[in-house]
């Protein structure tokens, strides 16, 4: 099984090629250079595996949530490429890829749960949990975007103190890094600098397809969570002035 996959919902932009098990990826901080680099690593990636377009059985992206220009160029970019080869598309959340980048921080914990956190910009953060089971992310508690004081552990009820957590993305660093000051004590490890990587969000969807859960690109729906993406000047002026 062949899949290419596209990751641009954050700052970060990453192609990666999954074949048949074996992942290659391009990855690179560049902000707003997303759409100058996906296409062509992804040709790069294809011929440096002899693999034609043709041979491809599907289109993965990250669906969001993350910067609004880049979930949509990953929408485009997947619809494109997927209906110009007629192969379906495996959309996945972009946070619980970025939860896979809490596997090297959990080395020998118990029940290993996981608060994916990106900066969401305007005072808020798009945060999800998840439990890491054989490499997959199990949701605890769905995506949602909220201002930092109002971010929560689920309540995990009789099996709480046998579970680890583990905090992942940048939004443990947003708004002078107030989540992490605020839950902090109940990590046993934060990394604020982590942002998705196609290479997980490759492994995703290859378990996914696996199970069946490819759509028609003309049905992937983006994962935005936010109702307005940009505030109006007068908005902006009002949260300086709360902040101040």
């Amino acid at each position: 099984m062949n899949l290419l996959a596209f990751e641009t919902s954050t700052e970060a932009c990453s192609v990666a090629l999954w074949l048949d098990g074996e992942v290659r990826e391009r990855y690179e901080l560049a902000p707003r250079r997303h759409a100058e680099l996906s296409l062509p690593w992804a040709e790069q990636l294809l011929d440096e595996a002899g693999l034609k377009r043709s041979q491809l059985d599907a289109i993965a992206i990250g669906r969001g949530p993350g910067a609004f220009t880049g979930v949509r160029l990953a929408i485009s970019l997947a619809q494109g490429v997927a209906l110009a080869l007629d192969v379906p598309v495996i959309p996945i959340s972009t946070l619980a890829v970025l939860a896979l980048r809490a596997q090297p921080l959990t080395t020998g914990a118990g029940p290993r749960c996981v608060l994916s956190a990106i900066d969401a910009r305007m005072g808020e953060i798009y945060a999800a949990a998840y439990e890491l089971r054989d490499g997959e992310p199990l949701v605890l508690d769905r995506e949602a975007v909220l201002g930092p004081d109002a971010v929560a552990l689920p309540d995990l009820g009789d099996n709480a103190a046998d579970n680890v957590w583990f905090g992942v993305g940048t939004g443990f660093a947003a708004a002078d890094g107030a989540l992490r000051q605020r839950l902090g004590a109940r990590f046993a490890a934060i990394d604020p600098n982590a942002l998705p990587h196609a290479a997980d969000l490759a492994r995703l969807a290859a378990a996914a397809y696996a199970r069946g859960e490819s759509v028609a690109p003309e049905r992937i729906e983006p994962a935005y969570l936010r109702n307005n993406v940009a505030l109006t000047i007068a908005e902006q002026a009002a949260l300086r002035a709360r902040s101040e």
